[in-house]
């Protein structure tokens, strides 16, 4: 039981500490400060923070801070735990009619993906199984958007992005532009489930709290058209287990779709030559919001 006195003392300082803000210029960063500080005081004092575990929560950030580098962004793995990312991401992508639901973005975009053209593979010789992906791009009234970036990415077979092998490699990941009548279509590679890096401290968070790292099998998509919202989402592998239990709360039921796998006896919608190799197709129609909302 927390003393009327005790209390007293602990609500003053939150009162002085958000006081201190209040010269703050600008009125948005005013209010997000603000709002920081009442949280962090109530947590504080909802579990009764021990000094002990305040130092260790410190600790923790320095080590993320630490192995955080170009290629890895430990903090955004830290929010897609916690499913800070998934809760930003609904918020700031709220439900328009149609329009595709968005995701999680992830820690392994990058800017300089090759172009891909109409019906190339973005895969270079990645591991996995050859996958088509086509589709459309439309606005919510159904009209096609010629010339809409498609930025497209996903790990190989072994769980691993290009830019987690270290080597340079630039493999399953490119960028497309819908045809006139908002088409696309490339060869990728079938996803398959991977853990979230779990060697740092983010990983021994979840180990210690009994949670898994792994990822529901995915491809991530990012498309941009000029007048409308830009959507980062990925699509999802229908009957994959993982789908209950992804680590960062990203799936959707509206983004999970049927991958059909096909023998190497099947002809490919291309006549692609797989070298005798099985595949599979997917079929993606994207529905972008209007940027005004």
């Amino acid at each position: 039981m927390i003393s009327p006195e005790q209390s007293a003392r602990e609500q003053a300082l939150v009162e002085l500490v958000v006081a201190s803000f209040d010269d703050t210029a600008d009125p948005r960063l005013k209010e997000l400060m603000r709002a920081l500080v009442r949280h962090l005081h109530a947590f504080v004092r909802e579990v009764r923070l021990g000094e002990a575990e305040w130092d260790a929560a410190i600790r923790f950030l320095g080590e993320a801070g630490r192995i955080t580098n170009a290629q890895r962004q430990e903090f955004i793995l830290l929010s897609d735990v916690l499913g800070i990312s998934m809760q930003t991401v609904a918020v700031n992508n709220e439900a328009y009619r149609d329009a595709t639901e968005a995701t999680v973005f992830g820690p392994f975009f990058t800017e300089e993906a090759p172009f891909i053209p109409y019906g190339g593979d973005l895969s270079a010789a990645a591991p996995g199984q050859p996958c088509f992906v086509e589709g459309t791009v439309t606005d919510v009234d159904g009209s096609p958007i010629a010339g809409a970036r498609l930025e497209v990415w996903e790990a190989d077979e072994e769980g691993l992005y290009d830019v987690q092998y270290g080597d340079g490699r630039v493999a399953g990941r490119g960028y497309q532009l819908s045809d006139e009548s908002g088409r696309y279509r490339f060869w990728g590679l079938t996803p398959t489930p991977y853990p979230i890096p779990a060697d740092g401290p983010v990983g021994s968070l979840l180990a210690a709290t009994g949670r898994s790292p792994m990822r529901a099998s995915h491809l991530h998509f990012m498309v941009s058209a000029p007048g409308l919202r830009t959507l980062v989402t990925h699509i999802f592998v229908r009957g994959d287990e993982l789908l209950d239990h992804d680590s960062v709360f990203g799936v959707k039921d509206s983004l999970v779709k049927d991958f059909v796998v096909h023998s190497a006896s099947d002809p490919t919608p291309d006549g692609r030559n797989l070298g005798g190799r099985s595949w599979a197709d997917v079929r993606f129609d994207i529905v972008l919001a209007p940027s005004s909302l």
